[in-house]
């Protein structure tokens, strides 16, 4: 086991999950200037760009189950070289696309390669670190992870939308190279040498009450997240006409969001180790969500820098998600950590499908037809479901991590 925080695998899944974030949320930096380009109106862009973002949300979820599956039967390194590979050919591929089917496809292609890259690398350095500095690996992985966002912003300021997919494919190539040196965790080694042990069941976790409501807990306490991440910022020129202002820009919205959220994963990250304890940062996190959808939902803006500084307040208040997989990867003994902790965070993402088909809805429908009444809807429903998953919750930040989950 590691004793040093800064190793080889804390150091490439970090850059990995840099990479991964830059991926993730290049479409919603390029969202209407690649569809405008393709010759999609404006009305369009937003319709078209719901689709493909929810196509790329669908490819996370089942990217999600292969690699969970994948990582705890053949284990997590090759999971990362195989999946980085996937989105990194894709996201070149995204480069050439001529209309919305292709467009669609290869975001759904990438999805599933993006799906393996968090939840194995947490997974790798949750076990290669003792508990009581493992809130810390992952906590440095979020915060150098989530800055692929910015980097994401800097390449769209600069470079036309195609060119900004093959850069990122690109990354992802150079990165699978820097792969080659990680070695996988001495407890799966140890897990692997029992030929007679379960690996990797996904049924698994539908076959035991306790597991089931362990695993649906994990996912639902993060959807709030993704109302944040996929609707308010990634749809923010839309709240910005629908409060009077005009030139706001989602690639502003998301760095600036970004920004909010590496400050936020760095505070809960070591608020959880400063209390011991990943529940009470969750629950301190989910409260103040709360307050900055309810200021960013009902405040007025008079300049756009207003609306930006409340995406940096949004971003810091959803900074749990270094907690968020951390407590995927903890919940759950060595044969399936793997499979859940890549199918937490990605089924997590997938719900952001259901959150944003509930929006189009409300905010077409003559009673709640405002991207404002509906965002208040869907995002009262989010947060109401992340409490009650929360709820209960086991406390895992003293869980030693070597034990299996029994049949």
């Amino acid at each position: 086991m590691q004793t040093k925080i800064l190793n080889t695998a804390v150091i490439v899944a970090a850059l990995g999950y840099f990479v991964d974030i830059y991926d993730l949320l290049l479409f919603g930096f390029v969202r209407q200037k690649s569809l405008l380009s393709l010759g999609y109106t404006t009305d369009q862009a937003f319709d078209l760009g719901l689709s493909i973002q929810n196509w790329q949300m669908f490819g996370m979820l089942v990217g999600g189950i292969l690699w969970g599956v994948l990582g705890d039967k053949k284990g997590r390194v090759s999971v990362l070289y195989f999946s980085i590979a996937l989105y990194s050919v894709a996201n070149i591929l995204n480069g050439f696309v001529t209309g919305y089917a292709d467009y669609a496809l290869y975001r759904f292609i990438a999805g599933i390669g993006l799906a393996g890259e968090l939840g194995a690398g947490i997974t790798l350095v949750a076990e290669v670190l003792p508990k009581d500095k493992r809130g810390l690996g992952t906590t440095l992985v979020a915060a150098i992870g989530l800055s692929g966002a910015i980097l994401a912003w800097v390449i769209d300021k600069c470079f036309p939308w195609n060119i900004c997919y093959f850069i990122g494919g690109g990354l992802g190539i150079v990165l699978l190279l820097l792969r080659i040196s990680v070695a996988e965790s001495g407890i799966f080694k140890q897990m692997h040498a029992n030929k007679g042990l379960s690996r990797g069941s996904f049924v698994a976790l539908f076959t035991n009450k306790d597991r089931f409501i362990r695993f649906i807990r994990c996912i639902f306490i993060g959807t709030s997240t993704w109302f944040v991440v996929g609707v308010l910022m990634f749809f923010a020129p839309e709240f910005g006409k629908a409060k009077g202002l005009n030139g706001i820009l989602a690639g502003n919205a998301i760095a600036a969001g970004y920004c909010g959220l590496i400050v936020g994963d760095i505070i809960s990250g070591l608020l959880s180790q400063y209390l011991r304890s990943r529940v009470k940062v969750m629950a301190l996190f989910l409260a103040l969500d709360v307050v900055a959808i309810s200021a960013y939902l009902s405040l007025p803006f008079s300049e756009p820098w207003q609306m930006y500084l409340t995406h940096f307040f949004l971003g810091i208040s959803v900074g749990f998600w270094v907690i968020f997989v951390t407590i995927g990867a903890e919940q759950f003994g060595t044969n399936l950590r793997a499979t859940v902790a890549t199918t937490v965070p990605n089924f997590a993402r997938g719900m952001q499908v259901p959150i944003n088909e509930s929006f189009k809805y409300l905010k077409s429908t003559a009673v709640t037809g405002s991207v404002i009444t509906a965002s208040w809807i869907v995002g009262s429903a989010c947060l109401g479901v992340a409490f009650l998953a929360l709820y209960g919750m086991k406390e895992t930040f003293d869980q030693d991590l070597d034990f299996l989950e029994e049949d």
